[in-house]
């Protein structure tokens, strides 16, 4: 399972955080708006039987009378009545009742002050020594609407503002995370050869320990791997001349002398000594795709290299012939041409000395060597190309180098080598086939 991102926990988490705390504020305020507005309504409910009862009070004593039956006040135009009131004498019988008011619903008096039922919020007041008894009445439902649309004008900024608030903060998030990413980048483009320091000035002062860390440790593996390099160069150089002298001791023992065991002996030791120096060529041919600058800033024709590197890999076989199959035109790359050179003569050279009739291509991008020889069998052609391996010892050994060599540059230049045997639509032959980034230019 892939690890968790850090940058999606960091965003869940603020913008969960930032969620839960806009949401609680909002319910905080509405909380403390519906106290607010109890306390006016309360307020504006005490303040109507303050203004109403005198005028009932003033209207009852003008006629003269306080049982004269019900009167009821109409509504100068239609509306919506917000507050409602209902004035009694102490028997209970109703004086005076507002436009819209219903008298089932005002409970029976129980002394002055706040009341609630199910409906109504009520004041009820009294005057003239508690003969004339006013109960002011607000429906329930409308303290609900007014709270109810007091929280939306609270969420809805809320709803609309929040959706950009959490994608600020996941933008703000991932801006923040840019170096790591560039990081990352810098890092996935290198070549496996390249283990310079990585660039992390940009990188955050907490991740600045890490990357000083990943560059040390760079250094250290390159360092190792310039030793080891240098090591074989060194060793592989030092060897030829030793070898050479060596080789012609062998050479002057065999003609010097009569003996055919002797001349056996030294004909095995020149064998041997050969070996070893091709070995050794072979070391530091490694050595240099390994360590040697594999892309120019200028490119150049393949078609020269190709040539020159086959004609001298046929004078060193003893004159066999290749046919060589190269373009009418230019195949320019930028290539460095000394390891592009090292591919093809190791290419040209295991197709001469394992099989004839060695037959070579180039196109832009690619190089395709084939010979005839006796198929191998797929395990053999599946580690072939691996360091020190070698074909059957059917074949004529070498240093199992020559492809190894190959398949390092290629890794290189972000390449691939493809092994087929036998050949397609054959039974018989090799073909090795070098596949690269050309990076041409006209």
């Amino acid at each position: 399972m892939r690890p968790a991102s850090l940058q999606a926990r960091l965003a869940i988490a603020v913008g969960l955080l930032v969620t839960v705390l806009w949401i609680a504020a909002a319910s905080f305020t509405a909380w403390r708006q519906r106290l607010q507005m109890d306390a006016m309504f309360d307020a504006s409910l005490q303040e109507t039987a303050h203004r109403v009862l005198p005028l009932v009070v003033s209207d009852i004593l003008s006629r003269g009378d306080l049982v004269t039956g019900t009167q009821r006040v109409p509504a100068v135009r239609p509306h919506d009545d917000s507050f409602r009131y209902i004035v009694r004498d102490d028997k209970g019988s109703i004086l005076m009742i507002s436009h819209g008011a219903d008298p089932g619903l005002f409970p029976a008096w129980d002394g002055i002050g706040f009341r609630s039922t199910q409906a109504l919020r009520l004041y009820n007041d009294e005057a003239l020594q508690g003969t004339v008894r006013i109960s002011v009445a607000e429906p329930m439902v409308h303290r609900k609407r007014m709270a109810f649309e007091v929280r939306m004008g609270l969420l809805a900024p809320i709803a609309l503002v929040l959706p950009l608030t959490l994608a600020g903060i996941a933008g703000l998030i991932r801006y923040g995370f840019a170096p790591l990413r560039q990081f990352r980048l810098r890092l996935a483009r290198r070549g496996a050869a390249d283990l310079t320091p990585v660039d992390a000035s940009a990188l955050p002062a907490e991740v600045q320990p890490l990357a000083e860390t990943l560059n040390a440790l760079l250094t250290r593996l390159d360092d190792a791997f310039q030793a080891e390099r240098s090591f074989a160069a060194n060793a592989a150089h030092e060897l030829r001349t030793p070898l050479a002298g060596a080789i012609a001791q062998a050479q002057r023992l065999r003609a010097e002398t009569s003996d055919p065991a002797v001349i056996a002996r030294a004909s095995d030791i020149e064998t041997v000594l050969k070996r070893l120096t091709r070995l050794s060529e072979g070391l530091m041919s490694l050595a240099r795709a390994e360590g040697g600058r594999l892309r120019r800033d200028t490119v150049q024709d393949l078609r020269p290299v190709v040539r020159i590197v086959t004609e001298d890999a046929m004078r060193l076989a003893g004159g066999a012939g290749v046919t060589m199959d190269l373009p009418e035109g230019p195949v320019l790359s930028d290539l460095d041409p000394d390891l592009f050179g090292i591919l093809v003569r190791n290419l040209v050279s295991n197709a001469l000395r394992y099989g004839t009739e060695v037959r070579l291509w180039l196109e832009p991008g690619l190089v395709r060597v084939e010979n005839d020889c006796e198929p191998l069998p797929p395990e053999v052609l599946a580690r072939i190309g691996a360091r020190f391996e070698r074909a059957p010892s059917a074949l004529r050994g070498g240093a199992g180098l020559g492809l190894a060599i190959v398949q390092t540059i290629l890794t290189r230049a972000g390449g691939t080598l493809l092994l087929s045997s036998p050949l397609p639509g054959q039974s018989r032959g090799f073909a090795a086939e070098a596949r690269f980034a050309a990076r041409q230019q006209a």
